[in-house]
């Protein structure tokens, strides 16, 4: 097989490009950041992603991977290229397309023999046929009107945290295409999985690229859903651990994405959910489940506030130690994440925070909660016992590991107050009690 090439190294292009390296593939990654190439080059992974960083070293190794800014490089050395770029969304939760179109029209301004134009952004429904028109258009322009070329969508599902797993171990890969030579030549791509009985589904560009939008926000409602009822618990004394169990034993629920907490946030589900609004507007159908979703997930996380406020009587002057900021575990992701608006909330109401991630801090201290570094308001903590000096209460946000194991006497040692908000249910209200913590889960 000829050299792959992947334009964007962000995070779905790098763990895509690194895996079809590890695969056996030669493939090449673009980015027009020209330093964020030279530090792959060296091996330094820009993301924190258990399992990266160690792919990347040995498929650089091994000469099956390597790294360009050269677009003219990436185009003119491979048939089959992947767009993996960002596709923010807009402030009125549309799709920003502007990456993804400006790949396409730099692939249609080089080409001069067959590609075959993998989308693996999530881009909304349409968009396929938008980049045919794009690149046909171009070509037309050169003089090139008989050059063939194929756009395949093929969305992805990775986890962060987990997305080396994901990517070796899929639940299913999706292809749209119109063209069976292009199915062919992404089934030899993945063939690997293709070997192991992963699940292959080929449907249209239409079909491929709405399997991601209504996937994720399937998801967030079940997420929203299980946050809806664990604050009803909370409301009759339910305890919504066992409500969640008895749910997830009937096969047509599951137990999977039934798990309370402050809100959903990431790269994936928030912008999804927003776009799959957006698309659903613009063809005139209105998305009123998913809108709903959206709603309540935000005010999950002023519910989480609230929740605090309530518990210690009042916020101002209060001192809360924030264990976790990322949106979730293995990850130094803070798109979206609900730590931002509740530590916001918090300091709004008067509190000071102290707050530590294992990998975050720095990422949130740079971006989403850079205005308030620096201020009497919020510490930045090196380690979640360092958090917890003077607290009046700990607020447990993220479930990392070392979250899970904390060292409750010393904890108390170091805290002002006895308060335990425990947004994730890591621990057992009992237990909690019984060490002297006056403990506050979610619907429990």
């Amino acid at each position: 097989m000829n050299t792959i090439s992947i334009i964007g190294t962000g995070y779905v292009g790098l763990v895509t490009g690194t895996c079809l390296a590890e695969f056996g593939i030669r493939v090449v990654g673009m980015d027009v950041d020209a330093a964020k190439i030279k530090a792959l080059s060296r091996g330094e992974v820009p993301i924190y992603e258990p399992g990266l960083p160690a792919l990347v070293a040995k498929n650089l190794e091994s000469g099956r991977l390597r790294f360009t800014s050269d677009i003219d490089e990436a185009v003119s050395g491979s048939n089959i290229i992947f767009i993996a770029v960002g596709t923010p969304p807009g402030e009125d939760g549309s799709v920003d397309m502007q990456h993804v179109l400006a790949a396409a029209r730099s692939i249609a301004e080089r080409m001069t023999d067959h590609k075959v134009i993998v989308n693996k952004s999530t881009v909304p429904v349409g968009t396929g046929r938008r980049i045919k028109a794009l690149i046909r258009e171009s070509l037309d322009r050169r003089g090139l009107a008989g050059l063939g070329f194929d756009v395949v969508s093929n969305p992805e599902f990775l986890r962060e945290g987990s997305a080396v797993r994901d990517f070796m171990h899929p639940d299913r890969v999706v292809v749209g295409s119109e063209s069976e030579d292009a199915a062919q030549r992404m089934r030899d791509i993945y063939n690997v999985l293709y070997l192991i009985d992963t699940p292959f589904l080929f449907t249209t560009l239409e079909t491929a690229e709405l399997i991601k939008y209504a996937s994720n926000a399937f998801l967030a409602t079940k997420i929203t859903f299980i946050n809806e009822i664990a604050n009803l618990c909370d409301a009759v004394g339910a305890d919504v651990h066992a409500v969640a169990k008895a749910m997830g034993l009937d096969g047509r629920i599951g137990k999977y994405f039934l798990h309370p907490g402050p809100g959903y946030g990431g790269s994936c589900l928030p912008k999804d959910t927003l776009g799959l609004v957006a698309i659903g507007r613009e063809n005139g159908v209105r998305m009123s489940v998913v809108d709903a979703v959206i709603q309540a997930n935000e005010a999950q996380k002023s519910r989480m506030v609230e929740k605090v406020e309530a518990g210690l009587g009042g916020l101002r002057g209060r001192t809360i130690a924030v264990l976790g900021l990322a949106f979730k575990p293995e990850t130094d992701d803070m798109r979206f994440a609900p730590s931002v608006p509740i530590i916001e909330g918090l300091i709004a109401k008067g509190a000071r925070v102290r707050a530590f991630d294992p990998v975050a801090t720095d990422n949130a201290a740079r971006g989403a909660l850079a205005a308030h570094v620096g201020t009497a308001a919020f510490t930045a903590c090196p380690d979640e016992y360092e958090a917890a000096k003077g607290a009046e209460a700990v607020l447990l946000l993220t479930e990392w590991n070392q979250f899970r194991h904390l060292d409750l006497e010393r904890l108390k040692e170091l805290m002002a107050g006895r308060f335990f908000f425990d947004l994730r249910n890591v621990y057992e209200p009992k237990d909690m009690a019984e060490r002297g913590f006056i403990y506050k889960g979610v619907g429990r």
